[in-house]
């Protein structure tokens, strides 16, 4: 007969146990390992099949004595050799297919005073048991062992099951079965009565794993103890010693400020806002989570810091918010990284802006092919076992993101492991995200992001922020229902209910990916808080033209990212709950007849039946209140079948605005033949009145007759055009063109890099170089912050709205300067025109956001 648990559901999950499996279970209590035990040995008796307990534990009997087992007792008082030589005799004298269950060993390492010895006895009896082809059971307590225990433990064992009790409910986590996978296995599990649930979605994951206290990473206790870890264990002994009033008050206020500049931050804006909101019990729990030593940059600040901030506001949040049970890779990592794989020398080219690019290819080639110190991987691997098979995200956490002043939004990479495979395969992809996010602190974007800032001599070192992914699994899918941005201050008012203190959302089903990063084929729903059923767009038609169409996934099938029409996604996600995510366009045909259409994503029903935009318009406004300033947040929302749901704040960073200014005004009066531009719909930015320079106008209907190469080369233009010798930077510049500036897509506009038009005081996008292009809503997304950070006025310029005018004849009459400023350009001047005023006259904007209105005139 095949092996077996005792428990059919079980041995589905772990694809059965087979001849030599040593079985361990971590568990937090004796009874729990008597529950998962008792299937296993009272199915042996019933099968007739053999049976041998080991009775050396002072807790209660496993097997009672009535019971027809085998019963083998060695005293550990006798000492490690007597001991494990009366447990190999016992399993010699034992006939053949005989089941072992061994008492719970954790009180062996406080018989002997040794975790090692205890390591020893699993390194020798498993693979002694495991050459008998016999299965064998054994208990171990959870986060109680040291390494020198804990990883032999795990070395040896074939199968290593992980127990959770949860409210009474059993949770079973797979950590490792070896020579055996399925898609499923390593997810944490729900013990119903006959059957083991995988569970597919990350709050409940998160809420199971975190109910138990995290000793920290096994492998971490296996190392020369230095002064970075030993604070922190003595602020811990302090911190118990202060509960218990054998310490006073003082002492931990004390160790607090030691750690919190030697694992968070320097900054004194945000260093005197971790003092108001954080703990000591806050820096310890986030030190138990850390990999390697140094600080944890700007984005894990962040995050920790707001999850403070609401916790201490209201215990609501608690209860509203999931659990995040993030780990850290330190800053010191990167240097070793960089140090180890000869990358140091080159990497100090980047301090100074003339040898800023010098070696980066030959750096990012070292880094991205690099290896790793072997107690690194140990640790890697350790969190790892800990996240099971949950898809994870390796974030970019450096020292200056998402500081005041600082976003570096968009510069670093960030880079999702679905996670799926072998325990080889996932470290592999794991350690490969790793070197990713790595190189991309030397990209060139990022570079020139440092030097427009002004902060290349400054310290960048590259932390990182592991977070398991927020979603549900559905099928092969991976994804949250909701994920997006929000953003304290609204820029963009377009109704007068529209309180621009009450924030905005920029919201998407699937991955938040498709709200902060401004894609090319598609549109997010825009949500003002104050109002959320007041769409910026028009009308139906508008409405359907700007929804959201296309869903970012985790392909758990293929081990990938990935992005599919919503019909494809909600075809292979049969409980996802499309009625309240999507509608179908139903055209009529030319006989009458309407016939479903494809999907397209409409949200309004879900905003309908959840109080989201009340919660995230209170949450917003809590974090303004303790940050001082504007802020920004990125987070998930998953809607259960039971009505409730559940927000992942995942990101938090100061959001610099600039106020409106009071004297915005459109004269009364603008004679026709000096009326350039009057646009009324999107106008992001504060108000003003600007005395323009020039305008650079890319002609739509010209530039759409253009080859892709020469795109390309109208983008690298516009770059040069922004950036001419002598130019004073104080010259105010507009830039006018078709389609999205910035896109990646040269037949959706013109793609410059944001590097080009760094000099740019106004922006704008006209819809007119095809049918159906329209201008994005960009809030939120990195190109928004780029063009909030450079104080850039952003508008949309929409031809058919009727209010609107373009006057095109007088800006191709005007002169066009290009030939004289670029005279190697001029094939290009029927594309490109620059045109500055005429003697006497002035090139003047006018935008006041309020009234979604921008004027465009000569003032002569």
């Amino acid at each position: 007969m095949r092996p077996t648990t005792g428990l059919p559901a079980l041995d589905t999950v772990i694809c059965g146990v087979r001849p030599g499996d040593s079985v361990v279970w971590t568990v937090a209590s004796f009874d729990d390992y008597d529950v998962v035990a008792r299937p296993f040995w009272q199915s042996a008796l019933r099968r007739r099949e053999p049976l041998t307990y080991f009775r050396f534990a002072e807790h209660p009997e496993l097997i009672p004595s009535a019971a027809a087992a085998t019963r083998v007792c060695p005293d550990p008082k006798e000492g490690f050799e007597r001991f494990i030589t009366d447990i190999h005799q016992g399993i010699a004298a034992a006939r053949a297919g005989t089941n072992f269950v061994f008492d719970m060993f954790s009180s062996l390492a406080r018989d002997w005073f040794s975790e090692r010895m205890l390591g020893n006895l699993f390194a020798l009896t498993c693979p002694y048991l495991y050459a008998t082809g016999a299965v064998s059971y054994f208990g171990m307590m959870r986060n109680f062992h040291s390494y020198h225990a804990a990883q032999p433990i795990q070395d040896a064992a074939q199968i290593l099951l992980d127990v959770h009790r949860v409210e009474d409910k059993l949770y079973l986590h797979p950590v490792k079965v070896d020579g055996r996978y399925t898609p499923t296995m390593h997810l944490m599990h729900r013990w119903d009565e006959h059957a083991f649930v995988p569970i597919g979605d990350s709050a409940t994951t998160a809420a199971v794993a975190k109910a138990a206290v995290w000793p920290g990473l096994q492998s971490a206790s296996y190392r020369m103890i230095g002064m970075w870890d030993r604070r922190f264990i003595k602020a811990e002994e302090i911190l118990e010693a202060s509960r218990t009033g054998e310490a006073p008050p003082e002492a931990a206020a004390q160790a607090f400020e030691k750690l919190v500049v030697q694992l968070l931050t320097h900054e004194p804006r945000m260093l005197e806002l971790v003092r108001r909101f954080m703990t000591l019990e806050d820096l310890i729990d986030t030190w138990k989570h850390v990999v390697g030593s140094g600080m944890l940059g700007g984005k894990t600040v962040g995050l920790l810091l707001a999850r403070a901030i609401l916790r201490r506001c209201d215990p609501k949040w608690a209860r509203l918010l999931e659990q995040h049970d993030s780990f850290f890779i330190a800053s010191d990592v990167f240097y070793t990284y960089l140090v180890q794989n000869g990358c140091w020398w080159i990497r100090q080219n980047q301090k100074s802006a003339r040898t800023l690019l010098h070696g980066l290819d030959e750096a990012r080639a070292r880094i991205l092919t690099g290896t790793f110190p072997s107690y690194l991987v140990s640790r890697f691997s350790d969190m790892l076992d800990y996240f099971g098979q949950s898809p994870v995200i390796v974030r970019s956490s450096s020292l200056l993101e998402d500081a005041f002043g600082n976003a570096f939004a968009g510069k670093y990479e960030s880079v999702f492991c679905p996670n799926q495979g072998t325990r080889q395969q996932r470290l592999d992809q794991f350690l490969s995200a790793v070197r990713v996010v790595y190189a991309s602190a030397l990209s060139e974007r990022a570079l020139a992001y440092r030097a427009r800032r002004g902060v290349l001599d400054r310290d960048e070192q590259m932390a990182l922020l592991v977070q398991r992914v927020s979603g549900m699994q559905y099928g092969g899918l991976f994804y949250p229902q909701l994920a997006g941005v929000g953003l304290s201050h609204n820029p963009f008012v377009w109704h007068p209910e529209i309180e621009p203190e009450a924030g905005v959302l920029r919201l998407v089903v699937g991955l938040g990916t498709r709200a902060v990063e401004r894609t090319d084929d598609d549109y997010a729903r825009i949500v003002a808080l104050s109002a959320p059923s007041r769409r910026p767009e028009g009308s139906p038609e508008e409405i359907r033209a700007h929804a959201q169409r296309r869903v970012d996934f985790l392909d758990l099938e293929r081990n990938t990212f990935a992005c599919a029409c919503f019909g494809d996604v909600a075809e292979r996600s049969p409980e996802l709950p499309v009625q309240w995510l999507a509608e179908r366009d139903s055209p009529v045909g030319r006989d009458g007849v309407a016939r479903p259409g494809p999907w397209r994503i409409e949200v309004d029903r879900v905003l309908e039946q959840i109080p989201l935009a009340e919660e995230m318009r209170e949450l917003l406004a809590e974090l303004r209140s303790a940050y001082g300033c504007q802020v920004e947040v990125e987070f998930t929302v998953n809607v259960y079948t039971n009505g409730g749901h559940r927000i992942n704040l995942l990101q938090c960073r100061p959001l610099p605005v600039v106020e409106p200014e009071s004297d915005v005004h459109v004269p009364t009066v603008i004679a026709s033949e000096d009326l350039l531009l009057r646009s009324h719909g999107a106008v992001l930015g504060h108000g003003r009145v600007v005395t323009l320079a020039r305008l650079v106008y890319v002609v739509p209907s010209a530039y759409g007759r253009l080859g892709t190469r020469d795109r390309y080369s109208v983008a690298r233009l516009v770059g040069k055009l922004n950036h001419l010798p002598g130019q004073c930077r104080a010259e105010r510049v507009m830039l006018m063109g078709p389609g999205r500036w910035g896109t990646r897509l040269p037949e959706l506009g013109v793609p410059v890099a944001i590097g080009e038009i760094d000099t740019v005081s106004v922006l704008c996008e006209i819809d007119a170089m095809h049918e159906g292009l329209t201008p994005d809503l960009s809030l939120g997304t990195h190109f928004f912050h780029e063009v909030t950070e450079l104080d850039m006025l952003y508008l949309g310029h929409a031809m058919a709205r009727e209010d609107n005018v373009l006057n095109e004849r007088l800006l191709l009459e005007a002169p066009n300067r290009l030939p004289e400023l670029l005279p190697q350009e001029s094939a290009l001047a029927d594309v490109v025109r620059v045109i500055h005023p005429p003697a006497g006259t002035r090139l003047v904007l006018t935008a006041d956001p309020l009234a979604r209105e921008a004027t465009l005139f000569f003032d002569r």
